[in-house]
């Protein structure tokens, strides 16, 4: 299966649009939510914990606090999606140059959003309850908002409409590390694609 030279940037870009969009949405609706945050892009490889911090604020323009991205994490064949290929496919097995027509291709894709998490005080006193309890609402609200901003964006695996077919992995916290705490949502895209060329034809 042969890919378009944007398909794997183009469903990142997918997916960070959709999340952002609906943290957006949130932060009008859910008082005290922060929404998405002004940094939010797409990363090579790992992202670097940069900022949790609130640096948009003392702009003029303002804009939430936090770190939202998304990565690429594999890419692979699957001829039952989302289920990696263990195995080559038959044409390729025995050197030939074709392509397998049933194979397609997946792109695993992270979404890891950043926000602050309570420290220590200047005087060495660990958090409140009360500060650590805010910073959870935020959290598992975080958590809520990006599953279902990938979950309902694009169709999933189940349904047979046309567009893009996902599937929604595990969600899960990541931190407290540097004064940030998140999430890390993963998400499998399927890839649209053409056949190659078979030997012997232009």
């Amino acid at each position: 299966m042969a890919l378009n030279l944007n398909a794997v940037q183009d469903a990142a870009e997918a997916v960070l649009g959709c999340v952002c969009a609906a943290l957006q949405d949130a932060a009008e609706t859910l008082d005290g939510h922060p929404g998405c945050p002004c940094r939010s892009c797409l990363v090579p490889g790992t992202p670097a914990w940069d900022s949790c911090d609130d640096p948009c604020n003392t702009t003029p323009e303002g804009g939430a606090g936090g770190q939202l991205s998304v990565n690429v994490a594999r890419l692979y064949a699957s001829s039952d999606f989302p289920t990696p290929d263990r195995t080559l496919p038959a044409t390729q097995a025995r050197g030939r140059l074709t392509c397998a027509a049933p194979t397609a291709m997946a792109v695993e894709l992270v979404v890891t959003l950043l926000r602050c998490a309570p420290t220590f005080d200047e005087g060495g006193c660990p958090p409140s309850c009360e500060a650590l309890g805010e910073a959870a609402l935020i959290l598992h609200t975080d958590m809520v908002i990006v599953r279902n901003a990938v979950e309902c964006c694009l169709p999933t695996a189940s349904e047979q409409r046309r567009g893009r077919v996902v599937f929604v992995g595990e969600s899960r916290t990541v931190g407290p590390q540097g004064m940030c705490v998140g999430l890390e949502q993963r998400v499998t895209v399927a890839l649209p694609g053409c056949l190659c060329p078979q030997e012997g034809t232009p």
